[in-house]
């Protein structure tokens, strides 16, 4: 009688769990619909506005007195703004070409839509943030900081062994977490430092530091300290990875890459994933930063690699280097690496 009871109570758990997942299922549903149709309606808003202008010469007052008519009759309705006007505008003009961008852009919320069209000029590009969005669920700040630390162009650049040594579900997280190139300008450095101020520099930095690493990485130690076989090794800088649950040991060099580099690293990553690693965390990363590498000698000296290990650069100059544009590849290239991004995710 007792299991009968509890078998029935169990049941009834079930069938309660299944039925509030039904409902949030529809919810988002519903917001997805909701989103997608209000996209529709700014695309068809900004349309209006540029065939009105060709087709009757008006100027830049047409916006502003269609936005003070439009609130007069839609009280404390939201987003007819003069400058969300400007933007539904923009958004035409910028997608009427492209059919692709356009069924993208209705995927994802209107912030996010704003911040990719304005900042970004490149169409693969915004392929590139739209698709990210839709797969990866970022929020519009995670997104704004990806643009402004060129994730794009430096996940077409960056040089890693993740496909090869990561699991599928989180390795595409992890090659957006680790840059070709980082930007320590605010260390106010001569040219002539050495590891140590380097890594002080960092230490006494250490909100601008994991800015530049981006937002989901956390502080756990400098001369992280290693005890194997009654001898004590030490990582430079030691990190967590919060969405990759993984620890991220840094290295840091100010001369160029050599490939002994990367043995050092792998026994590290080795070290950490047997003695620091929790059960129930993902392998550890190994980040290299070096002044400057060869990218052919870094292909090499990751190919045999067991451990996931990137390799990038730094500078002290807030400019971007003038040869990234012709360090990527044409856009043929491009096209289809995105292509095998996106597809092999969904496998």
């Amino acid at each position: 009688m007792q299991n009968n009871k509890i078998q029935t109570q169990n049941e009834f758990k079930n069938f309660v769990t299944d039925i509030k997942q039904k409902i949030l299922s529809s919810q988002y549903e519903a917001l997805k619909t909701v989103n997608k149709e209000l996209i529709i309606l700014y695309w068809e808003i900004g349309k209006s506005i540029v065939e009105k202008q060709e087709a009757f010469g008006w100027g830049k007052s047409v916006v502003k007195n269609l936005s003070e008519e439009l609130q007069k009759e839609f009280v404390g309705m939201k987003g007819f703004s003069v400058q969300n006007l400007w933007n539904m505008r923009q958004f035409y003009l910028e997608y009427r070409e492209n059919e692709k961008l356009q069924t993208l852009s209705r995927e994802i919320g209107w912030s996010h839509n704003v911040v990719i069209f304005q900042k970004c000029k490149d169409n693969l590009e915004r392929e590139f943030y739209l698709k990210s969005v839709v797969k990866f669920g970022w929020s519009y700040r995670v997104l704004d900081n990806h643009i402004d630390n060129k994730s794009y162009e430096k996940y077409l650049l960056n040089q890693t062994n993740f496909d090869k040594t990561l699991p599928n579900e989180y390795k595409y997280q992890a090659k957006l977490a680790v840059k070709d190139e980082y930007n320590f300008d605010f260390l106010e450095l001569s040219d002539e430092h050495n590891e140590y101020e380097l890594e002080i520099g960092l230490i006494n930095k250490i909100r601008e530091f994991l800015s530049q690493m981006g937002s989901d990485f956390a502080f756990m130690g400098n001369q992280y300290k290693l005890e194997i076989d009654n001898e004590e090794y030490f990582i430079d800088l030691l990190l967590y990875h919060r969405r990759l649950k993984s620890l991220i040991a840094i290295e840091l060099k100010i001369g160029k890459f050599k490939p002994e580099y990367a043995g050092k690293m792998n026994f590290y990553l080795s070290a950490l994933n047997n003695t620091v690693k929790l059960p129930d965390e993902n392998p550890s990363i190994g980040i290299i930063i070096c002044k400057e590498k060869k990218r052919t000698t870094v292909e090499y000296a990751l190919k045999d690699s067991n451990q996931p290990i990137g390799v990038a650069t730094y500078k002290l100059t807030a400019t971007l280097p003038h040869n990234m544009k012709n360090l990527l590849p044409s856009s043929e290239e491009i096209s289809k690496k995105l292509e095998y991004f996106f597809e092999d995710i969904k496998k």
